[in-house]
């Protein structure tokens, strides 16, 4: 198939963007919107989710033009402002190309507010937003939501993580009943389907969960290693592989931080991105390696969902990921649009347990690696087992001041 349902305009802007045929996701969820139906679409990172929904909602927008003052037609949701602003972009690509041309604008945290709602009173089509900084603007009372036709969750399970169920509902009360509805997202747990029920009742639901390319595409490797020669351990990678881009996942801020200083003092162009970081810090550090002039990027996991960068050579899991299902979202920062990557994780004798979950979840069983001059030694440290807790005889913070109380009375 390739983009036919959509104009000609639409169509030579993406083939003049190498986009020459849609992915499974997009082949089934463009005709979906473009017959107005809400869709849930669950597929995995790197298979084309945000162009499967901005694609069509440009083309609907452009069908039905309006004279005046531009009004707000679509509202986009997504977890994290580096998502947001990609979203915005891509909207951007290709809405350049309509007539009228679209005009977009992003909400987003670590950036003046009032500038954001300057640019909504100027009138636009479209908002992409994180759900908290969207809440700020509306509790100004400065736009109005009653012309809203679309409204798109990208990320949804992800947001779940952020405590959004109650900033959803505040949203969904401002913003007409009669819209059309878009829900994207990587998994469907029981509780992002409850949030659901909220948005919709009628979805039609669409899944590609069997198609994996970025997967398919690298090649993963499990290094055993002592936690304390981890460092060593990259750096003498990084000098026999020669990669030119490499996205390094750290479990913390602090630490992604303290071994970013330590790589470039030791010449390495290196750079750390958390959430601590300015918003004007944030978007430099993504344009930077993206034009690969920062070589390693030290991360946590707020770039693992969603981000699309091209050309990253390999993905290495200094530390694991606590949850299983965010092993895959990793590494599929790599491997992207048919390119070849490499994926490496870490472990260590305390990583051993977890690392199998995530084999087990994933679906995989990988060869365990060990490197001339940083094998791992030592043992598995033993574990103490104490005594079984009883079900239902959990000790409340009440009962523990009690018998803490208790005891100082006794020995005073």
């Amino acid at each position: 198939m390739s983009f036919s349902k959509l104009s000609k305009n639409l169509q030579k802007e993406l083939q003049k963007n190498n986009y020459l045929k849609p992915t499974a996701i997009q082949e089934k969820v463009i005709p979906l919107v473009l017959e107005g139906l809400d869709v849930m679409a669950q597929a995995q990172t790197g298979t084309g989710k945000s162009m499967a929904f901005v694609l069509p909602i440009l083309e609907l927008l452009a069908q039905n033009p309006y004279e005046g003052k531009r009004k707000i037609k679509a509202l986009v949701l997504a977890p994290t402002r580096e998502l947001t602003l990609q979203i915005a972009e891509i909207f951007e690509l290709f809405g350049k190309v309509l007539s009228p041309k679209l005009k977009v604008v992003s909400v987003i945290g670590g950036e003046e507010i009032g500038e954001q709602i300057y640019s909504i009173q100027k009138g636009c089509d479209i908002i992409v937003a994180t759900s908290g900084r969207f809440l700020d603007v509306l509790s100004k009372n400065q736009m109005s939501l009653k012309n809203l036709e679309f409204l798109v969750l990208d990320e949804a399970d992800k947001m779940l993580n952020l405590g959004f169920s109650q900033e959803l509902d505040a949203i969904l009360t401002a913003i007409p009943s009669r819209r059309q509805n878009l829900l994207f997202s990587a998994t469907y747990p029981e509780k992002v389907l409850e949030i659901i029920s909220h948005v919709t009742s009628n979805a039609t639901k669409v899944s590609v969960e069997s198609e994996s390319p970025t997967v398919e595409n690298i090649k993963q490797r499990v290094i055993e290693v002592n936690p304390e020669n981890r460092g060593a351990l990259l750096r003498y990678l990084l000098k026999k592989e020669k990669y030119k881009s490499v996205l390094v996942f750290m479990a913390n801020k602090r630490a992604t931080d303290n071994i970013a200083q330590k790589f470039r003092k030791r010449g390495y162009l290196a750079e750390s991105f958390h959430g601590d970081l300015t918003q004007e810090d944030r978007n430099y550090t993504i344009r930077e390696f993206k034009a690969k002039k920062i070589q390693i990027l030290f991360t946590t996991d707020i770039i693992s969902r969603g981000l699309h960068i091209e050309g990253i050579d390999c993905i290495v899991n200094f530390d694991l990921p606590r949850s299983p299902a965010d092993y895959i979202h990793r590494i599929g920062r790599t491997g992207r649009a048919g390119a070849l990557g490499v994926a490496i994780s870490f472990i260590g004798h305390a990583e051993q347990a977890h690392f199998r979950l995530i084999e087990k979840r994933s679906q995989i069983k990988l060869q365990r690696e060990q490197i001339k001059a940083y094998e791992l030694t030592g043992e598995a440290p033993k574990k103490v087992k104490g005594s079984a807790p009883i079900k239902g005889k959990k000790k409340s913070k009440k009962d523990k001041l009690r018998e803490l109380e208790a005891k100082k009375k006794k020995e005073s």
